[in-house]
């Protein structure tokens, strides 16, 4: 339940989505306190969170549900999917790939 981002620097990846984020540069996510991601539009806001969490070559995400409730398989997908497709649009020389896992 997770996407998968293969980078030689998963830190300074991570950084550089935030810093995209506060810049206004990717509008359509957002991170809360504990630098959890979640998507900005109000159809889709607060559906879920990603955690990130960085390790030896790459940028984890993992799916958050909200409190007591099950994520769809349409937020799962919905969530995996626009995020890589971020990466992809705006960060597309930071990674070699990027996968998503499934439920």
């Amino acid at each position: 339940m997770s996407i998968i981002v293969k980078t030689s620097n998963p830190s300074g990846l991570l950084k550089k989505i935030k810093k995209a984020i506060d810049d206004n540069e990717v509008r359509s996510w957002s991170y809360d306190k504990d630098g959890d991601f979640t998507h900005d539009s109000e159809q889709w806001s607060k559906k879920a969170w990603l955690r990130p969490k960085t390790e030896d070559g790459e940028l984890r995400l993992t799916i958050i549900p909200p409190k007591d409730t099950k994520i769809s398989s349409q937020v799962y997908g919905l969530y995996h999917g626009r995020f890589i497709d971020m990466l992809l649009t705006h960060f597309d020389s930071q990674f070699t790939t990027a996968t998503a896992t499934t439920p």
